[in-house]
């Protein structure tokens, strides 16, 4: 059952005392978490987050180390955007904490906003490449996962054959994917520091700039196609080339020539892992969006694919 407002907020003025809690609403996040903004007398806004199951309560602790770390280079430069940093905790009852934080500064991204050049467009590919140019270290020891690039495929190959023994994955898409998967050329690449699961709400920004990323709980390090995908995927087309040209250009002895093909893949396999999300929690309305847009791509990629 999701923790009330006031529970929230009461688990706010425990993990951080003196902080005078006046107003606070709930924000609707992904993930096994309850989240709200308390906003003080003063008009300071703070973050909560508790986690509503044991494994999102092991991976909050996880990512607390992380951040930890994060600061370092942040505070270094050599990250050029800020990450939460934690003001206090509350144990909860049934174990685990909850953590608090002030909220970041910065407004949600605006995908459909971008436009072409040098703006922010450019300095999201660069945000990403430096996320992608940290220590494979930093990550690994705060006990994160860490796998090889055939380790990772393999991972994509088991996430497949779930999606198919649905039967709700249309028939010409999941060739096209197999076939995709056992290109071993396509799967060619050195394991980065990936964030694992950024999305607008979690990549805040001003003006041209990226001000601070958020969500670091399923950071890992694999396949930067990871990151690109949900950005070259619902970015407008006309974008994507400032985006990578300022990918590539912050990077360091990037070889890998396949980067923006798998990132397509790994975003349209983004819908057979939302598919699954459904089966698995038995979410009949998930399940029906994830078939309509499978439905949806495998209509458009048959239109692609010449006769």
């Amino acid at each position: 059952m999701p923790r009330s407002q006031l529970a929230l907020a009461a688990l706010s003025t425990a993990a951080v005392p003196g902080l005078d809690a006046r107003t606070v609403r709930r924000e609707d996040v992904p993930g096994d978490y309850d989240v709200a903004v308390v906003t003080t007398g003063s008009g300071e806004e703070w973050m909560v987050r508790a986690p509503t199951t044991a494994l999102a309560g092991a991976a909050l602790e996880a990512e607390i180390e992380l951040l930890e770390s994060l600061h370092l280079y942040v505070d270094a430069g050599v990250l050029p955007f800020t990450v939460p940093r934690l003001a206090g905790s509350a144990l909860l009852p049934e174990g685990g904490r909850a953590v608090v934080h002030e909220r970041l500064g910065g407004a949600p991204l605006d995908i459909s906003a971008l436009r072409p050049g040098p703006g922010l467009a450019a300095d999201l590919g660069r945000t990403l490449a430096a996320v992608h140019e940290l220590p494979a270290a930093v990550v690994e020891a705060c006990g994160l996962p860490s796998y090889t690039s055939a380790e990772y495929r393999e991972r994509r190959l088991v996430e497949l054959d779930e999606a198919a023994a649905t039967r709700r994955v249309p028939r010409d898409l999941l060739r096209r994917w197999e076939t995709a998967l056992e290109d071993v050329s396509l799967w060619r690449f050195q394991p980065v520091v990936v964030h694992g699961d950024l999305a607008p709400d979690q990549v805040l920004v001003s003006g041209n700039r990226v001000t601070s990323i958020s969500g670091w709980s399923d950071a890992r390090v694999a396949d930067p196609a990871d990151d690109l995908a949900w950005l070259l995927a619902a970015a407008p087309p006309e974008c994507v080339d400032a985006i990578m040209e300022a990918y590539q250009l912050r990077r360091t002895e990037l070889t890998d020539p396949r980067l923006v093909d798998r990132a397509l893949l790994v975003s349209e396999l983004a819908l057979a892992r939302w598919l699954m999300h459904g089966v698995r929690r038995r979410l009949p309305e998930v399940v029906a969006d994830a078939e309509s847009m499978l439905a949806d791509l495998d209509e458009a990629t048959r239109e692609d694919t010449p006769a």
